[in-house]
């Protein structure tokens, strides 16, 4: 029920947009969550939004969570990228409030891999 697509090769310092397209429902009063997992690393938060939105640290002011609820749509904008943030990056949805915590989450996309090379 939801489709993360976007991910790719990219230059350090260049840009890259993942989307996470939500079918089956709507998900407009859901919590999104983007959440990234590097090789032999646990998975991480990266940042949620419903109304409020929150970033991990290392990612605040270079990526940014915007979402078009007509399309039941999100985004993950990723500016400036870093080798750092090379990781099979997931969209999720949960109903209840927002959380760093990938467990709580009950709607997840399938991952989409972000490669920076330095």
């Amino acid at each position: 029920q939801l489709q993360a697509s976007g991910g790719g090769l990219v230059q350090a310092g260049g840009p890259l947009r993942l989307s996470c397209a939500a079918s089956g429902q709507t998900f407009s009063s859901y919590v999104m969550g983007w959440f990234r997992q590097a090789p032999g690393k646990e998975r991480e938060f990266v940042g949620r939004s419903r109304g409020v939105t929150v970033y991990e640290e290392s990612v605040k002011g270079r990526f940014t969570i915007s979402r078009d609820r007509a399309k039941n749509t999100g985004y993950l904008q990723m500016n400036s990228l870093k080798p750092e943030d090379t990781a099979l990056y997931y969209c999720a949805a949960r109903s209840g409030s927002g959380s760093r915590d990938y467990s709580q989450y009950d709607y997840w996309g399938q991952g989409t891999q972000v490669t920076v090379s330095s």
